[in-house]
């Protein structure tokens, strides 16, 4: 190969390399949570409204910091407000026991208007997609339906939200495999005891003796995922119906959830 053109694609992958990492730090720093994003906060985020405090300002700061590195974009919608509020609350939501915590793996969440195929199509057949965390060309981004995410955090008796779904899949993620076993946040001492607890709650679901999401029996990520929505949404309703995974839960993620407030 002639040796201009070897230079030439050493310095093109320099540069894409540059242009990717850099992404990050031209993301504007905000300086302070403005005054709506609290109103949005209260109206929409049970998990906030239910804590001291001391820890509101805790998740306050960071908000901020998720905000300030991580971009949101919107292909063919509009981002608002209450979306930045609540992608920034479905990061932070399921880190909240780890306070040095931050998404290394993650430059950019994607917001699609609602559901869509595996090819990334917004209309036709088969978009039953509500979510995602990218691999290949779509390393470090996340995509999300902006409509579930926002049923996610309005419907407050569900235990399903799409938000900490996918950012529970990127955790588990940064061990190299989505395989339900996050190893960042879990003793290697709690691993046995964990898988056991996977097998026999699914099995429970396969025989139609639980209420937790049948989607969560398609592999060991998604059964963490699905009942990490339920540990956070539902804390009080894991926690009664299935108290040995809501402890072994308390473990991995180091926090007991506020139960929600629902209305009468």
């Amino acid at each position: 190969m002639d040796t201009l053109l070897i230079i030439a694609i050493i310095v093109l992958i320099l540069f894409a390399w540059l242009f990717i990492s850099g992404r990050r730090r031209k993301l504007p720093r905000l300086k302070d949570l403005p005054g709506f994003y609290r109103k949005i906060l209260a109206d929409e985020v049970d998990f906030y409204n239910q804590l001291p405090p001391p820890e509101k300002t805790e998740f306050e700061t960071r908000m901020l910091n998720f905000l300030s590195n991580v971009k949101i974009t919107g292909i063919n919608t509009p981002v608002e407000d209450i979306d930045r509020v609540l992608v920034a609350s479905s990061a932070i939501i399921p880190i909240f026991g780890f306070p040095k915590w931050e998404y290394t793996n993650l430059n950019e969440v994607l917001l699609y208007p609602s559901h869509f195929n595996d090819a990334f199509q917004q209309q036709g057949p088969d978009r039953d997609t509500l979510g995602l965390v990218g691999s290949g060309s779509f390393h470090r981004i996340m995509i999300l339906s902006k409509s579930s995410l926002r049923e996610g955090f309005s419907n407050k008796a569900h235990t399903g939200n799409v938000g900490i779904h996918e950012f529970v899949h990127l955790i588990d993620k940064t061990d190299g495999a989505v395989d339900g076993i996050p190893e960042v946040f879990l003793n290697k001492q709690y691993t046995l005891p964990w898988v056991n607890r996977i097998q026999s709650e699914v099995n429970k679901i396969l025989e139609g003796q639980s209420e937790i999401n049948p989607y969560g029996t398609k592999d060991e990520g998604e059964f963490l995922a699905v009942v990490a929505e339920y540990f956070f949404k539902r804390p009080d309703l894991l926690q009664t119906n299935h108290p040995e995974l809501y402890e072994i839960l308390t473990t991995i993620f180091r926090q007991k959830p506020p139960s929600p407030v629902l209305p009468s």
